[in-house]
């Protein structure tokens, strides 16, 4: 594994191995089930605003519950935590299939078990991101480590949404859960198998935990400013998700296929951009290029919104997906490689709140405006929206890191 290139240094990390292989399967199944509720949901109901509920049911519950998961996830052992959270979601996975092939759900139902997920993917995504700084021994590789875990996810977005769309055209909706349920075996064998020693917990009451958190990211300017770029990105760009079933369908006359394969295409782009990530070595110069993706993904919003060709619209996807990756991945590699280890898992849960929050919260309301106003003019004035931020962010001082003053900082340095 020493031979390994640069772009792949992460996975010289026997434990990083462990957890990637599993993160690989346990991914794959999470996009696959992805697809196929979208497709359910549709199918069942032909309601755009359901689509918006359902996708803001699965997200906002990050919004909610993920500050306060972070101080929780800083003061109980992380592993064990994770492992525990990985059965729940691949019992939920399973529990969907059964009441899926007995013809059992309905919309509430299907409401229900996305909320349910939702508050377990709130626990689920910062406790991996806090975790992965263990799985490699040497820090220096962790900006990669994050990298090559965005990777496995576009990958598995590139691969799962045209697999779901050919399971979904062969098979049905209860086959792709059950396979997303038995995925997350992988991942909890993997992690039985890392070798890690706890980190020390947070001490103190959760009050001060939480608090702790909280004025170290309002205090760093670089922080706060990288926040609000991931809000502005999730709440507009990242609403195309919601509203892609209505454009597979009512713009290009297609069914689950076409569905698979514009989400394929986002899948394309986002994997090119964490590949991209990986290569890069500097951290420093991921703020300007994090700006520079956000403005190509408006500018892709603008064309998608108002493309009857499915061959530029698969271009705009894959240009989407590039962009929003960028900032995400972008934004977690900088946050963690400057975060001190003993807030990690606030910082972490605060970043995927916001990320994963805003982008419920955009659905929801993508989903809303649609049915009333048609899917190309919303997604057309998310990109408008997106791009009018660009400009201002664009004409403001460039922030800087700043030392952190917190005794928790002080004692990690």
């Amino acid at each position: 594994m020493n031979n390994l290139p640069s772009a792949l240094r992460a996975l010289r990390h026997r434990n990083f191995r462990c957890y990637f292989i599993g993160h690989a399967i346990s991914t794959l199944g999470t996009w696959i089930q992805q697809v196929a509720l979208a497709w359910l949901v549709y199918r069942l109901t032909g309601s755009v605003a359901l689509l918006g509920l359902t996708t803001c049911m699965a997200l906002l519950p990050q919004l909610l519950v993920g500050p306060f998961a972070g101080a929780w996830i800083d003061r109980h052992d992380k592993r064990r935590l994770l492992i525990l959270v990985e059965s729940l979601l691949g019992l939920q996975a399973l529990v969907l299939a059964l009441l899926t092939a007995g013809d059992w759900v309905t919309p509430t139902l299907l409401v229900a078990m996305a909320t349910l997920m939702g508050v377990l993917n709130a626990l689920d995504t910062p406790l991996r991101q806090s975790l992965l700084s263990q799985f490699v021994d040497d820090r220096a590789d962790l900006p990669n480590a994050l990298a090559l875990n965005a990777m496995l996810f576009t990958s598995s977005r590139f691969i799962g949404p045209p697999l779901a769309g050919l399971l979904l055209g062969v098979f049905n909706e209860a086959l792709c859960f059950a396979l997303n349920g038995a995925s997350y075996l992988a991942l909890v064998v993997g992690l039985l198998l890392i070798r890690i020693t706890p980190t020390a917990r947070a001490g103190g009451s959760y009050r001060n935990v939480l608090g702790e958190g909280l004025r170290y990211a309002l205090g760093n300017r670089q922080v706060r400013s990288m926040m609000l770029s991931v809000l502005a990105i999730n709440v507009s760009a990242s609403s195309y998700v919601v509203l892609l079933p209505v454009f597979a369908r009512d713009i290009f006359a297609g069914g689950a296929t076409t569905l698979g394969w514009l989400w394929g295409a986002a899948g394309l782009g986002s994997l090119l951009s964490t590949v991209f990530l990986a290569s890069r070595l500097a951290v420093d110069s991921l703020p300007r290029l994090i700006l520079a993706a956000s403005c190509a993904t408006a500018l892709a919003l603008l064309v998608f919104a108002w493309s009857d060709l499915l061959a530029l619209s698969l271009a705009a996807m894959a240009v989407i997906g590039f962009g929003i990756t960028v900032s995400n991945v972008g934004t977690n590699i900088v946050l963690q490689s400057n975060a001190p280890e003993a807030l990690r898992g606030r910082i972490v849960a605060l970043y995927t709140s916001i990320r994963f929050g805003f982008d419920a919260i955009g659905g929801l309301l993508a989903g809303l405006l649609a049915a009333r106003l048609g899917a190309p003019p919303v997604l057309a004035a998310a990109g408008v929206i997106l791009l009018g931020y660009c400009i201002w962010l664009g004409q403001r001082p460039r922030a800087t890191a700043e030392p952190d003053k917190s005794p928790a900082a002080s004692a990690d340095d």
